[in-house]
């Protein structure tokens, strides 16, 4: 843990912010275990993180970083417990974060963050909250994204998504919800939650909100490694199966949709050759299992749905006309006004450019603020030969955009109209 060569402060924020961005989720979960208590965890990793930027700035950057702040966090935990006027009912937490303490202080080697997420990812989907509150929650204390990433996939605004938040946290700590890992008789109530949790971190993976890169590998490979947990976890549960082949299906297509330079390229352009397909055969092989249960679920229509490209020999061989009725089982299942949007591309290349563009009159008004929605919209209207229209729309994907290559993408589109 001794200090390397000082840094300025400009480069202490610049690893902070790397560090937070691959470690919030862990750092929490770890906090969270030892504290079981939500604000604690969250306020004294954000005060171990300030630290660090005082101590970094002036001392250089520790030999393990996240392992500095896990252990400035836990102490400052510590500092709380003993304020506490209730500290004997949290008397255990505290013996167990000054053992810790302890421990690492009579060691020459730096606290290591334990990676226990799909327990603990169990232990924040509470059924005491209300089931979006507990994904959205769990999603951005354990998988470590922003409100604005979470408001994205429930296509909510930030500020929706912040109150929605701040709300959860105040129950929290008004009913004194205990956060315990459940006993696996408790499992049931919360395993629909820990699905949407996994399928949601692998979609920020899959095409992230905001930053410079499209593409989160770290996300996508995280979820499919819970992803395959739950399947040891729930042998024979085809709605595990399902999402477990979904991310695998999807993540296979992932060599192709980038460019050497970064941008992302079209589905209709991409090389299908760099598509791994033994990623693709074992989700299929998933998919079929699943299936086979009789037990139709969204994870496994959308599966079906991501197979069907997968088996494509090319674009124009796809079956769309299978897709729009996958997407119309789906809306049947679960009355998401994306599936309806995502219909209406299949419908784009089942029926023509107008069909689709009539299609989403219906959800015009739900999906104003979502960036895809007009991406869609503003592809209708330049494959309808109507260049004008598809510019404006064009403008207004770009200024919802908050990923560059997003932008970069939709400009060139825009720009090949003339």
């Amino acid at each position: 843990m001794n200090a390397r060569a000082s840094m300025t402060e400009d480069g202490a924020r610049k690893a902070i912010e790397k560090l937070a961005r691959a470690e919030t989720g862990r750092l929490l979960g770890a906090l969270l275990r030892d504290t079981r208590d939500f604000q604690m965890a969250e306020d004294c990793l954000q005060e171990a993180m300030a630290s660090a930027l005082e101590h970094w700035s002036r001392n250089g950057l520790p030999a393990a970083p996240a392992g500095w702040v896990l252990q400035t966090a836990r102490r400052k935990a510590i500092d709380r417990f003993r304020r506490d006027r209730n500290f004997d009912r949290k008397a255990q937490e505290y013996g167990v974060l000054l053992d810790l303490d302890q421990q690492t202080a009579a060691s020459d080697d730096p606290p290591t963050i334990p990676d226990e997420r799909l327990r603990l990812i169990f232990t924040c989907c509470h059924p005491a909250l209300e089931n979006k509150t507990r994904v959205a929650l769990t999603l951005r204390t354990l998988c470590g994204l922003t409100t604005r990433q979470i408001a994205r996939a429930f296509v909510d605004t930030a500020e929706t998504m912040a109150q929605r938040l701040v709300r959860a946290r105040q129950k929290i700590t008004k009913a004194g919800i205990p956060f315990e890992i459940p006993e696996p008789e408790h499992w049931g109530e919360r395993f629909n939650s820990v699905l949407h949790v996994i399928y949601l971190t692998f979609n920020e993976g899959y095409s992230a909100t905001e930053g410079a890169a499209p593409l989160r590998r770290e996300l996508c490979m995280e979820a499919i490694r819970l992803g395959r947990l739950m399947l040891e976890l729930a042998p024979g549960n085809a709605e595990c199966e399902g999402l477990a082949a979904l991310m695998l299906l999807n993540h296979a297509r992932a060599p192709g949709r980038l460019g050497k330079n970064g941008r992302i390229i079209a589905l209709d352009q991409q090389d299908r050759s760099l598509w791994d397909r033994a990623r693709i055969a074992e989700g299929q092989q998933l998919l079929d299992q699943a299936l086979a249960r009789g037990q139709p679920g969204p994870f496994q229509l959308q599966a079906a749905i991501s197979a069907l490209h997968a088996d494509a020999p090319d674009h124009q061989s796809t079956d769309w006309r299978q897709i729009v009725l996958l997407y119309d089982a789906l809306y049947s299942l679960v009355r998401n006004p994306v599936y309806l949007l995502n219909r209406a591309v299949a419908l784009s290349y089942a029926d023509g450019a107008e069909q689709a563009l009539e299609a989403l009159c219906a959800i015009e008004a739900e999906l104003d603020a979502y960036q895809p929605f007009h991406a869609a919209r503003a592809d209708f209207l330049r494959r309808a030969a109507r260049p004008e229209d598809a510019r404006l729309i064009y403008l207004r994907a770009i200024e919802l955009s908050g990923n560059e290559s997003d932008r970069q993408f939709l400009s060139g589109r825009m720009q090949a109209i003339d």
